[in-house]
């Protein structure tokens, strides 16, 4: 039953975890790149108040659909690595968002006309290891089916059963036992 509930938190948090890497990395490059906090500002005596909230609103929401449906494609590799060897460690994963990051840039931006998705490759790599992070918060940090999940040394020291009783240690100062002579 417990390898069970480990499976089923597998599929839960693993999916989870993607989402919320999205949603830092694009808030990264929407916040960072495109300034997004920019399209609030409202001239005085225009009658255009809420279009800017409503763009920046349409422009988050195309933003994560995108990166949603495009970059499992890159990360899907990192990620199935880390939950078939079980690796939890941050750096891996912050690694894996930055390379997912630089390569689903390359991927994905088009033609030799067309404009590049971001003009700064910094952003790219800020939104790739926001997105690492993330993952590992969520999921990367209990990464792996087969060893136990959220378990310190100390708590499967715990679950073990105690030592099998041994037969009391004998003195060495005692006699030999007498050995008898056979009978006649």
């Amino acid at each position: 039953m417990d390898n069970l509930a480990r499976l089923l938190l597998r599929f839960l948090l693993v999916p989870l975890g993607y989402l919320a890497a999205v949603m830092a990395g694009s808030a990264v490059i929407l916040i960072g790149e495109w300034r997004i906090g920019s399209l609030f500002e409202i001239p005085e005596g225009s009658e255009t108040a809420g279009l800017g909230a409503l763009v920046a609103i349409v422009v988050a929401a195309t933003v994560v659909a995108l990166l949603v449906l495009l970059m499992w494609l890159v990360a899907a590799v990192g990620i199935l690595f880390s939950e078939a060897f079980a690796v939890r460690s941050w750096m891996f994963h912050a690694a894996n968002g930055v390379v997912s990051a630089l390569i689903g840039a390359q991927l994905f931006a088009g033609g030799p006309d067309a404009p590049p998705v971001t003009g700064d490759p910094f952003y790219i790599v800020a939104a790739g290891l926001a997105a690492g992070l993330t993952y590992w918060l969520v999921a990367g940090s209990t990464a792996g089916f087969f060893k136990p999940i959220l378990q310190s040394p100390a708590e499967r020291a715990a679950r073990l059963p105690p030592p099998a009783s041994s037969p009391a240690p004998s003195r060495t100062d005692d006699p030999p036992p007498a050995v008898l002579p056979p009978p006649q």
